[in-house]
């Protein structure tokens, strides 16, 4: 059940109507508020101020009109922007980066700032008298005075965001930001350095609890799969990891006995949450295979934009150097107790260096830049990871590129590429 929650609350995080309800939600008791305390003469005293220039009926009604006119009008701009630059970011980088741009709060703030705008100066432009008679003539001067400071906060968001939304489109600040998340992401993951490995669990005979629908899964929630082990007393192995699909009939866990009752299997499934698409946030992978997108699509042929893939692939091997200088067999994402009953699936360094260098080899090998700047980046790497084995599999990787190569290039450049290749070798040889 919290699986679903944590994976549901992602999901509201990453939409554009949760920030603007809210906002409009808190307009609506801001404006509620204030007006029940002009209504009692709580803020009488604002009259009396040389700050403050009373407004007749007739100027609020104005004033506040124009803002909820002006306001909506410019929500809408903001919307028709966000989502014109949404779809060319999408066209141009991959749709797999549609979520970064859905989650980007400048936006979801920019629109809620001006949703809620609208919402209180349409409540309080309705509790504004204007009356014949002036003794019934009611006008909230409390009110007026804050939709006159919500003005400004509009056209300074105004300002903001006609700069965010061209700054977060630009391929160096969706490089940085996905970099920066899988940095982050890494190094929360696996927050002990060491040379260890992760060590694979072996599945030994048992009952498998398998799946009943299909999806991605998006978290599991190691937490409850400890409860219901201890609670049964039986060992769990994970066979399934956040980010893998599964379908009907796939298995998700062994369980170490001769049969698992249906009332355990169900809750054993409900710390998987699946849905249609993968999401970032117990999924490391996820931002390696952004990159990586990124990087293929930059050497297309179709787009033929190298710089972008040297780019990408500076991320790349800054996440791997983070990697292999730390020890993979403690994952704090998945292991949060000890004498643990429950095994996860672990991942080895070679995992994650064939999932990122690895996976943009053929794309890297059809460009001489790009070829050389992997091989500087698999270099820096080598000098970093933290055992003999891990260099060697770096090093590895680096034979690899340079046989794809050669398929590839020809004459100078292929030289060129083989030189740096053996500089690399030679680097580490010494």
């Amino acid at each position: 059940m919290l699986a679903s929650l944590r994976s549901n609350w992602f999901a509201v995080r990453a939409s554009y109507w949760f920030y603007p309800a809210l906002f409009s939600l808190a307009g609506l008791a801001l404006a509620l508020g204030l007006v029940h305390l002009d209504r009692t003469g709580a803020t009488a005293w604002l009259a009396n101020a040389h700050w403050i220039i009373p407004a007749r009926p007739d100027g609020a009604s104005n004033m506040l009109t124009v803002l909820a006119g002006s306001v909506i009008g410019v929500a809408s701009t903001v919307f028709s922007i966000t989502i014109a630059a949404v779809a060319y970011a999408s066209g141009t980088f991959g749709p797999r980066l549609l979520n970064n741009f859905m989650e980007d709060k400048g936006n979801q703030f920019s629109l809620a700032t001006f949703v809620g705008t609208f919402v209180y100066a349409i409540s309080v432009l309705q509790s504004v008298r204007t009356a014949g008679d002036q003794d019934l003539a009611f006008v909230p001067q409390a009110s007026l005075a804050l939709a006159s400071c919500l003005m400004l906060l509009c056209v300074a968001v105004l300002v903001y965001f006609l700069h965010h939304v061209p700054d977060s489109i630009r391929i160096n600040s969706v490089l940085e930001a996905i970099g920066r998340r899988l940095l982050e992401e890494a190094a929360s993951r696996f927050p002990e350095e060491g040379t260890a490995e992760a060590r694979m669990a072996e599945w030994p005979m048992g009952t498998v609890v398998k799946a009943q629908a299909a999806g991605y899964i998006r978290v599991i929630d190691f937490d409850h799969l400890v409860g219901v082990a201890r609670t049964v007393d039986m060992p769990i192995w994970l066979m399934a990891r956040p980010g893998d699909f599964v379908s009907a009939g796939v298995p998700l866990v062994m369980a170490g006995t001769d049969a698992v009752p249906d009332p355990v299997a169900a809750q054993i499934r409900r710390a998987f949450a699946l849905g249609g698409t993968r999401t970032p946030e117990q999924d490391l992978e996820f931002s390696i295979d952004e990159l990586v997108e990124i990087t293929l699509r930059a050497l297309s042929p179709a787009v033929n934009d190298p710089f972008t893939a040297v780019n990408a692939l500076h991320w790349l091997g800054a996440a791997t150097s983070l990697i292999g200088q730390r020890d993979l067999d403690r994952d704090a994402w998945n292991e949060p107790v000890a004498d643990c009953p429950v095994a996860p699936l672990r991942d080895g360094f070679d995992h994650f260096l064939a999932r990122g260098l690895g996976s943009v080899r053929s794309g890297v090998a059809t460009s001489p830049i790009a070829c050389l700047v992997a091989f500087d980046t698999f270099r820096s790497a080598a000098l970093q990871v933290s055992s003999a084995t891990r260099r060697e599999q770096v090093l590895r990787e680096t034979d690899l590129l340079l046989e794809q190569a050669r398929l590839h290039l020809v004459g100078p450049d292929l030289e060129q590429v083989i030189e740096r290749h053996q500089t690399v070798r030679k680097g580490r040889s010494t």
